[in-house]
C-alpha cells in the first residue's frame, strides 16, 4: 500500500481495518503509467500516459511513461483503462430500499442511520465514485456523513448534501404521510414541508443553517411515497420561484424531483439547475429544458428496479405497487427520446433505492438507451462537474484537478459493463483500492 503525506486513514477492502501512514518525504510525488487513458474531456482516449499527483493534486499529464524520482511512487495501470473518479449525481447513502424501509423509522436511531450510512459511502467509494450528490435523507445524516470522510474518520466518497428533501403537505417528501392521526402532525419549515413563498424562504435557509451544499424538492408526486399519485404537481409556480430564488442568493443549486410533465415544466421556467427522472417528459418539455439549459438526471436504474419489484408480491405496499409498475418502463423510454434530442445529461442512479455500489450499471442503460460510451462517461465525469459548479476541481484528469483517478481491466469503450468492475481507486491522491 502507497505511503501517503500526513496521517490519513486507508481502510483495507476485506477487513475495514485503518492504519495511519506517515509519509517518508514531504517532496515525494505520486506517478502513474496509464496504458489507456480517458481523461473526461477528451472525445477519444490516449495511450501510454504518466500523471504525476502531489499533495492530492495533479500537476502533470505526460505523453509517454516518465521515470519516477528518488523517493516518488509509481503505480503501474499498463494493462487497463484509466479514468477520472466517477460521479453520482442523486444518491441516498442514508437507506437501501427493503421490505423493512416504511416501518424501520419507527424502530432505528438516529445514530443508526448515521452508522449505517458509513457502510455505504465505503461500497460506493469501492465501487469508483469519488463523489456524489445525496439528495435527501432525514435531517442531518448527509451533512454528518460529509464531515466525518472530509475528517478523514471514515472512508468514502466526496458528498454535496441537500440534507432533508423539500415537499408540501402531503407531498412526495413529506415525513407524515400515511401515518396514524396521532403521527400525522402538520409538519412545516424545519422539517422541510413548506406552504407558500414565506414558508418556502425559510425552509431554504434551514437547510443552509443545517450546512445543506444544495436545494432538493419534490415538484410532483413519487414512486416510493405512501400517496396516490406519482406525478402531480405538488408545488405552486409562486414557491418554486421563491425556492429557487432564495437558493440562490445563498449561492446554493437547486435539484428537483419531478415525475410529472406540469410540474417538470413549472420547475424549469423557475430557473431550477437539474430535474431528476423526468419520466412524462414531453417533447416541447425536452425544448424548454434546451432552452433553459437544465441538466437531465434520469435516474435509469430506479425505474428498472421499481418495475422489477413490483412484480414481486407483497413487497411494496398497496399503495407502492401500481406506480411503480407504470413509472418504471416508461423511464427508459423517455431517456431515448431526451438523450437523443441533445438535452444536457448529468449521471445519477438513485442509489438507496437500488442497491448501493452497483450504480455503474446505470451506464449500461444509458448505452442500451441508445448513448455513446464516451458521452456516458462523461456524463459522470465533465458534466457532472458542471452541474456541481466543480469544473475546476473535478470531473478531469488534467493539471491542478483534484486526483480522483480510478482503473478497470480492458476498454469500457468497447464494453461498457467493464465500468462495474473497479480494481483501482484514488480520492485526492489517497489510494483506497488497487489490484
Amino acid at each position: 500500500m502507497p505511503l501517503q503525506k500526513g496521517p490519513v486513514v486507508v481502510w483495507n477492502s476485506s477487513l475495514l481495518f485503518a492504519l495511519m501512514i506517515s509519509a517518508s518525504s514531504a517532496e515525494a510525488a505520486t506517478i502513474i503509467h496509464a496504458g489507456r487513458l480517458i481523461d473526461g474531456r477528451s472525445p477519444e482516449p490516449r495511450r501510454e500516459v504518466s500523471i504525476t499527483i502531489e499533495a492530492g493534486r495533479i500537476t502533470g499529464v505526460t505523453a509517454g511513461y516518465v521515470e519516477p524520482g528518488e523517493g516518488d511512487r509509481l503505480i503501474r495501470l499498463t494493462e487497463g483503462t484509466v479514468l477520472p473518479g466517477l460521479m453520482d449525481m442523486h444518491t441516498h447513502l442514508q437507506a437501501q430500499h427493503s421490505k423493512d424501509s416504511y416501518t424501520e423509522r419507527f424502530f432505528m436511531e438516529q445514530a443508526d442511520y448515521a452508522l449505517r450510512s458509513t457502510v455505504y459511502a465505503r461500497t460506493t467509494l469501492m465501487a469508483g465514485f469519488t463523489t456524489v450528490r445525496d439528495l435527501g435523507d432525514n435531517g442531518v445524516n448527509s451533512i454528518a456523513l460529509r464531515k466525518a470522510i472530509e475528517r478523514g474518520w471514515i472512508p468514502g466518497p466526496r458528498i454535496f448534501t441537500s440534507g432533508k428533501s423539500l415537499a408540501t403537505t402531503g407531498g412526495h417528501a413529506d415525513p407524515t404521510n400515511a401515518l396514524r392521526g396521532d403521527y400525522r402532525r402538520d409538519a412545516g419549515p424545519l422539517e422541510g414541508v413548506i406552504n407558500g413563498p414565506d414558508d418556502a424562504r425559510k425552509a431554504v435557509r434551514q437547510r443552509y443553517k443545517d450546512g445543506a451544499d444544495l436545494i432538493k424538492l419534490t415538484a410532483t408526486g413519487g414512486v416510493l411515497s405512501l400517496a396516490a399519485s406519482g406525478q402531480n404537481p405538488q408545488f405552486t409556480e409562486e414557491e418554486l420561484r421563491a425556492v429557487v430564488q432564495t437558493a440562490k442568493d445563498y449561492g446554493m443549486t437547486v435539484a428537483v424531483h419531478a415525475h410529472g410533465a406540469e410540474g417538470i415544466r413549472r420547475a424549469i421556467l423557475a430557473g431550477v439547475d437539474s430535474i431528476e427522472h423526468g419520466t412524462f417528459m414531453t417533447d416541447e418539455l425536452i425544448a424548454l429544458m434546451k432552452e433553459h439549459g437544465t441538466y437531465w438526471v434520469p435516474t435509469n436504474m430506479a425505474g428498472e428496479w421499481v418495475a422489477m419489484k413490483a412484480e414481486e408480491p407483497g413487497y411494496f405496499p398497496d399503495l407502492v405497487r401500481p406506480k411503480a409498475a407504470a413509472i418504471g418502463p416508461l423511464m427508459r423510454d423517455t431517456f431515448k427520446r431526451g438523450q437523443a434530442a441533445g438535452v444536457k445529461i448529468a449521471f445519477g442512479t438513485d442509489s438507496g433505492v437500488s442497491p448501493h455500489g452497483e450504480n455503474a450499471h446505470e451506464f449500461e442503460l444509458m448505452v442500451e438507451g441508445g448513448m455513446p460510451p464516451m458521452q456516458a462517461i462523461q456524463s459522470a465525469t465533465l458534466e457532472a462537474a458542471r452541474l456541481l459548479k466543480a469544473e475546476d476541481r473535478l470531473g478531469t484528469i488534467e493539471p491542478q484537478k483534484l486526483a480522483d483517478i480510478i482503473a478497470v481491466n480492458g476498454d469500457p469503450l468497447a464494453e461498457i459493463g467493464t465500468l462495474r468492475n473497479v480494481v483501482f481507486v484514488m480520492k485526492e491522491g489517497v489510494v483506497y483500492k488497487q489490484p
